[in-house]
């Protein structure tokens, strides 16, 4: 009795928060049908007619954001004022990414589209937050209309192999994965790079396993578990735009995004892993994260 107590209270301190947050997301989606019915919505998801329930959800995700993570969001000035493609690192549980979506809503009443994998559309019972958020397969075709109509429209290269095996090293897993560099160029926008420091210390996943590895890459499915929760900071940086340049090509733009590990500088523009270099310690380290909540001075 006493071992399977241990057992239980073990597995409730590793899971019980990345738990809370799938709860919470599902009672998101409970009040949007709540509103849906109330009002008998029928308009387009992505309608202003939606705002007042994004509001109210945003406020949600915004206000746990601060309580437990302490959240800050960093260089909002450098989204442009049209569209553009958000590039970001993956950690674990992407809630600071959520944390993000809530608070650019709430600072600018901006819709920010999301670039989603496969799997997230299995799910049961999310098909109207899902619409409402603005999450989508990502298809160029998708994503080129919604640059067509003005949105921000964000994707993660590294997707959920990068959640599921990147580590505290912060290393981006984006293989040849260069689609969004296309569209970015298809559709003449800026590629904006952005990541939250410290989100593998907040929730991290058990060290790879060929086995889970092996499983993975056959099926495409998350079958590994994420843990912790712990309240470290987190601090989410957009960096400076990279513009579009006509006379660029796919490559070239994908190597000014991934030219390197540690050699890209915040000033050249050189996006995702000039951000971790820049606000990182690698390796991460979940004491110094968790002390960073009493240190008020901004990075």
């Amino acid at each position: 009795l006493i071992i399977g107590s241990l057992t239980i209270s073990a597995i409730l301190v590793f899971f019980i928060v990345p738990l809370t947050i799938v709860f919470f997301i599902y009672l998101s989606n409970i009040l949007l049908l709540i509103y849906q019915r109330n009002n008998e919505l029928k308009a387009d998801p992505l309608s202003d007619v939606w705002n007042n329930v994004r509001k109210m959800i945003a406020s949600f995700w915004d206000i746990y954001a601060r309580i437990w993570h302490g959240y800050e969001l960093h260089g909002v000035d450098n989204l442009p004022e049209g569209p553009g493609i958000l590039v970001y690192y993956h950690g674990a549980i992407p809630i600071d990414y959520l944390y993000f979506l809530s608070r650019l809503f709430l600072w600018k009443k901006r819709l920010c589209l999301s670039v989603a994998d496969h799997f997230v559309f299995r799910l049961p019972g999310l098909k109207l937050l899902l619409a409402v958020t603005g999450v989508m397969p990502g298809t160029r075709e998708e994503c080129l209309v919604a640059l067509k109509n003005g949105y921000l429209v964000s994707i993660s290269p590294g997707g959920v192999r990068e959640a599921l095996f990147s580590d505290e090293s912060y290393q981006l897993m984006w293989g040849n994965r260069k689609g969004f560099a296309q569209v970015a160029l298809e559709a003449k926008v800026p590629i904006i790079p952005m990541y939250t420091q410290n989100v593998r210390e907040g929730y991290r996943m058990f060290k790879e396993r060929r086995f889970f590895r092996q499983l993975y890459e056959s099926t495409r499915l998350p079958f590994t578990p994420p843990y912790g929760g712990l309240p470290v900071k987190f601090r989410t940086y957009i960096g400076k735009p990279i513009p579009y340049d006509p006379n660029i090509t796919t490559e070239e733009l994908v190597e000014k995004l991934c030219k390197g590990k540690f050699l890209f500088s915040f000033q050249t523009k050189t996006a995702v892993q000039a951000l971790i270099s820049k606000h990182q310690t690698i390796p991460g380290s979940i004491w110094k994260a968790l002390l960073e909540r009493f240190d008020k001075r901004r990075k």
